[in-house]
């Protein structure tokens, strides 16, 4: 039996096939943004060919499909969400647009106001009111309801956003709007705050109740469409949906959340990163997801990615756990451009799967960083996509003469001021995940993955002085892979503001045991693996106004001195962040948070390659590093197991290439991968 990892980007579908052997077999297909779910069948047939088999006998023996998607984050990036009404306590309507009193840029004062998801128009007052501790200030008003909902349905809104004051700590005005909502709107999308986001802080709560119904029709229609097709073409398993928190989810619940899937695809990426850093035994890597649109960077100490309740996609806030991702408008195919002073710049736009890159001979004219690479020799382009596309080297000239001539220089220079300007961009993206942060990166192996990573990534390493660089076997697909090992997942947050003492052991068990029950309830509805659990906790000191996750891995909660190792490890983590720690100051719970995992077979290892001699170069290139060189070319493929190559050299396979300057080694790991030192 097989399972796959799909992977939809914005230049490029990947899709992963493993068996129960650990074998991978991959296949790419160009991404069709109008309807992602054609280039994710149109993927799935290459992969059965790559298998020798058709597409029906391949999803017959599949049991399982893991999908990671773009569909809520270009809905989201690209404002071609559903149009939303909002109802909210009377008098709150606008929170929504004062936001949290700040600007984006604070000091730019010609900075224009954000554009709210929900006209005003549709932001609809009602009389009710709940207490911060949760008792009735004034009861809901059917009239005022009634009135509410009659506007939305008469502007032609598509989906109802829910978010009542202080719902987070009772739901009963929400679920009675609901109730009233489905009867007077039975198509329309229904979005609760107390579903969605049940936590304080209103602003960061509305803003993702909304942007959950603003992507939900969307994400829903998409992956109805995909279904369908699967059905149709013999899939009778599961489909699960990669999440930003690292988990996956069924079709129903991710759903019902679609916002949890805004970052579904680069969490994929950092799942496989995560499984790459036990087969090395390497717990602190730096992830580099380079892509064709962009280029995702994320931090792992300890072999795990921090979690952020803190991020903004598209200038909105979605406040639900995700993993800490930094995402780059940096890949293969990012534009360069020189602007009225002469400066070249390269990125954020860019030329995408259509029209693509000049060399692509799409109709594209702008250079990029593919054409770029292509000029320097980098690229072979008989073998782009294991030569099913043919690159045009004269189209990536012509178009990478276009910025020599703005700048005054040779093509050559041209290509190469490209090449090192989106390395620089690259490079100071991992500084704002690291230096930034008070880690050292020095101390991290940068672990490259993506189509284009291998291009750049030793040139990256090198600025930031670090001296080991690994670039698995599965690289051009990693995130489709890695979304092979993960596990389904719930995550949970109860708000409980209070000094830690006074909100008690016995509370914050309460606190836990219910989100616990909740989790295993909905896992038993489609699941019967075992279940683990993980709790952790966002405290502050009293004076603060912003608080910290604290992980509670290992935690007994049921010790006597529960409370007291909690502070303890508060400020212990408030050290490691802000480099101080005040023991003396008073200590505040504000949330409580549980994920409920439900544990799916373990991704089996890649087999291990025999060794098999020497290998020779499959032949050679010439390349521009500094000078032009003839360096020999390797297939990626073949490589045995303790085969090492001094560069410069090439390594190539039908998916990813990987260039290796000068005074680099290279040796090749017991599953094939190039686990590259530099001096």
């Amino acid at each position: 039996m097989y399972r796959i990892g799909i992977d939809v980007g914005g230049t490029f579908t990947d899709l992963v096939a493993v068996d129960d052997s650990g074998r991978v077999v991959l296949a790419k297909s160009v991404s069709t943004p109008r309807d992602p779910s054609l280039g994710v069948m149109e993927g799935l047939g290459l992969l059965a060919a790559e298998l020798g088999r058709d597409l029906a006998s391949l999803l017959a023996e599949t049991e399982r499909i893991v999908h990671g998607t773009t569909v809520a984050t270009n809905a989201l990036l690209e404002r071609k969400g559903s149009r939303v009404g909002l109802l909210t306590t009377q008098g709150h309507r606008d929170v929504i647009e004062m936001r949290e009193g700040l600007k984006h840029d604070r000091y730019n004062l010609r900075m224009p106001p954000p554009i709210p998801l929900v006209p005003r128009a549709l932001r609809i007052g009602v009389q009710e009111r709940m207490r911060f501790d949760g008792t009735v200030e004034t009861l809901l008003s059917r009239a005022s309801l009634a009135a509410g909902i009659r506007r939305l349905k008469q502007a032609g809104v598509e989906t109802v956003a829910v978010c009542y004051l202080h719902a987070y700590r009772d739901p009963r005005h929400e679920l009675a709007t609901r109730e009233a909502v489905a009867k007077g709107m039975p198509d329309a999308y229904i979005s609760l705050s107390s579903e969605v986001l049940p936590q304080i802080k209103e602003y960061e709560r509305v803003c993702t109740t909304v942007v959950n119904a603003y992507v939900g029709p969307a994400l829903s229609r998409y992956l109805k469409r995909l279904a369908e097709r699967l059905k149709a073409g013999g899939y009778r398993g599961d489909v699960l949906i990669m999440q930003s928190h690292g988990g996956v989810a069924p079709i129903v619940d991710s759903v019902r959340l679609a916002v949890g899937a805004i970052l579904s695809g680069p969490a994929g990426g950092i799942a496989g990163s995560r499984y790459c850093a036990r087969l090395l035994s390497e717990g602190n890597l730096i992830s580099f997801d380079m892509g064709g649109t962009s280029t995702d960077i994320s931090l792992l100490e300890g072999g795990e990615p921090q979690l952020t309740g803190d991020k903004a996609v598209g200038g909105y806030k979605v406040a639900l756990p995700s993993i800490d991702i930094h995402t780059l408008g940096a890949g293969g195919g990012s534009i360069a451009r020189v602007d009225p002073g002469g400066i070249l710049h390269v990125g954020p736009e860019s030329a995408g799967a259509d029209p693509g890159p000049a060399c692509y001979g799409k109709g594209g004219t702008a250079a990029t960083v593919t054409d770029a690479n292509l000029v320097l020799g980098y690229l072979d382009p008989a073998n782009f996509l294991g030569g099913r596309t043919r690159l045009d080297p004269d189209a990536a000239l012509t178009a990478v003469e276009t910025v020599a001539k703005r700048l005054g220089s040779t093509a050559v220079a041209a290509a190469e001021g490209i090449h090192r300007v989106v390395n620089t961009n690259m490079a100071e993206g991992i500084r704002i995940v690291s230096v930034r942060r008070g880690v050292d990166p020095r101390r991290f192996a940068l672990l490259a993955f993506g189509g284009a990573a291998g291009l750049h990534i030793t040139e990256v390493a090198r600025m930031l002085e670090i001296t080991r660089v690994v670039v698995p076997r599965v690289a051009a697909v990693l995130s489709a892979w890695g979304m092979l090992a993960t596990d389904r997942r719930y995550e949970f947050v109860r708000t409980h503001v209070g000094e830690v003492q006074r909100v008690g052991a016995d509370e914050l068990r309460r606190l836990f045991a219910e989100m616990e029950a909740e989790g295993r309830r909905r896992l038993a509805a489609a699941f019967s693996g075992p279940v683990s659990v993980r709790r952790s906790v966002d405290m502050r000191y009293g004076e603060q106004i912003f608080e910290i996750p604290v992980p509670l891995d290992g935690l007994d909660v049921n010790a006597p001195d529960l409370m007291e190792q909690i502070v303890e490890r508060f400020h212990r983590r408030h050290e490691e962040l802000y480099t101080y720690s005040a023991p003396g100051q008073e200590v505040v719970l504000v949330n409580a948070r549980l994920a409920v995992v439900g544990e799916l077979p373990t991704l089996p290892a890649e087999p291990v390659i025999e060794a098999t001699g020497a290998v020779r170069p499959q032949g050679g290139r010439r390349v521009y590093l500094d000078t032009w060189l003839d360096v020999p070319v390797y297939n990626l493929d073949t490589l045995p197991p303790g085969h090492e190559v001094k560069g410069p050299a090439v390594f190539e396979s039908a998916t990813t290439t990987v260039v290796v300057r000068n005074g680099e080694r290279v040796l090749v790991t017991p599953h094939g991968w190039l686990d590259i030192r530099l001096a």
